[in-house]
């Protein structure tokens, strides 16, 4: 089953980088010098929570 999740991005001025936090799944943040690289950090940042528990992404929880 394929799940839609929604990832809330910032820039950080003083950084120079894209920040990236999906509400809901712990420890689901990363930054990024572009928004393609972030977005991919994302997804990997994702797959490694889902690793740990396979059930962080129960519709219950999100």
């Amino acid at each position: 089953m394929r799940r839609t999740l929604t990832a809330f991005v910032e820039y950080d001025r003083e950084s120079n980088l894209y920040v990236g936090i999906v509400p809901g799944v712990k420890g689901a943040h990363t930054q990024a010098a572009t928004l393609d690289e972030l977005q991919h950090n994302l997804k990997e940042v994702l797959e490694l929570r889902m690793e740990e528990n396979s059930a962080l992404l129960e519709e219950d929880k999100i």
